[in-house]
């Protein structure tokens, strides 16, 4: 039997962080129960799930589909483009079946890439060795979530560079509907047909769009993510902020706009998993408490503050004691208030 491999290449950086991450998770238990009932995806279809953040895990092998459960997406620091395209071939190298005087080998992958950022590594050789060895025999498609991402970027490894535009839960629906609808056309093409490009379901209806790469795309923040740890507990977690932007409010001054980050939540993480896949490192880069709108609790104990910063830049969480004791150094004191000015905290990689 010839297998149609099916990749997705999930993209599990900071920023993706609530409900991205969730939606994603939950799009991926869709797709498998929708293949599961189509007698040419269960025929032909085996899948395997990498994610990556700092660094690459295969969460899943290539599984055939009766077989396959969607593993739960961890989050890590980072967002290594290069590393994960690198380990991506490594795995294609060795688990696709080649067509030898024999047997026929595997149909053509098909790899999913989902990513929300802006790689935080040096992807260059990564999308040469792509372009020179993988390209031609893959179908790779490139989904950008949300406007953060250089698709001018994804255009040099893809001729498939979807955008969508919206992340709502009925967007993520029908987006995942899409998918699952062109995984099931390919595979009826693969087996009746033979052919093994990838034959991708309409967008009509779906908040979804092709993008012209050779266009010139503008990158931005539109997160700003901490990374916090329980002074209860001693477990991580992450605090996310969305960039806002709203008129300055100044009379006179109309028609100035000004910048801040409005608080989306706080939420846990396991110590370990986020080690595992974050980039090391630290990214030298701050954020000032004053651009940042809103405090959380600690989604790990509950401590009201959930978001104080110790002197040496990091940030943990204080409750109703007086005296509290830094959990990344130590350091041990009264809570104070900070000045007009307000404090710089390290940023995490999103």
């Amino acid at each position: 039997m010839r297998r149609l491999p099916i990749y997705f290449l999930i993209d599990a950086s900071e920023s993706m962080i609530g409900e991205p991450i969730e939606q994603v998770q939950n799009g991926m238990r869709t797709i498998i129960q929708d293949l599961r009932v189509d007698p040419y995806a269960l025929e032909t279809v085996f899948v395997s799930v990498i994610a990556f953040a700092g660094k690459a895990q295969n969460l899943s092998p290539l599984t055939e589909l009766y077989k396959f459960y969607p593993p739960t997406l961890p989050i890590g620091g980072g967002t290594s483009l290069g590393t994960a395209m690198n380990y991506l071939m490594d795995d294609l190298d060795k688990s696709i079946q080649k067509t030898t005087t024999e047997v026929k080998g595997d149909w053509k992958p098909i790899i999913f890439l989902f990513t929300d950022g802006t790689p935080t590594d040096d992807y260059k050789a990564a999308f040469d060795r792509w372009n020179s060895k993988y390209k031609r025999s893959c179908n790779l498609v490139a989904i950008s979530i949300g406007d953060n991402v250089n698709t001018q970027m994804l255009g040099q490894i893809s001729d498939n560079v979807l955008r969508l535009k919206d992340t709502d839960a009925e967007s993520f629906s029908k987006f995942f509907k899409w998918v699952t609808a062109s995984i099931k056309t390919t595979s009826v093409s693969v087996t009746d047909c033979g052919t093994d490009d990838i034959q991708l379901a309409p967008t009509t209806g779906i908040n979804l769009e092709k993008v012209d790469t050779t266009k010139a795309c503008k990158i931005d923040e539109n997160f700003a993510v901490l990374l916090g740890k329980c002074q209860t507990t001693g477990k991580n977690y992450l605090i996310k902020y969305a960039k806002r932007i709203k008129p300055l409010g100044i009379e006179g001054l109309e028609g100035f706009n000004c910048m801040d980050f409005k608080l989306v939540g706080a939420y846990p993480v396991d110590n370990e998993s986020y080690k595992a896949l974050s980039q090391e490192g630290s990214t030298n880069r701050n954020i000032n408490t004053a651009e940042l709108v809103g405090v959380p609790t600690c989604p790990c104990c509950g401590n009201q503050l959930g978001l104080v910063v110790c002197e040496c830049g990091n940030v943990f969480c204080v409750g109703e004691e007086s005296h509290n004791k830094c959990p990344w150094c130590g350091l041990e004191g009264e809570l104070s208030a900070i000045g007009a000015g307000g404090a710089d905290v390290n940023r995490s990689r999103g």
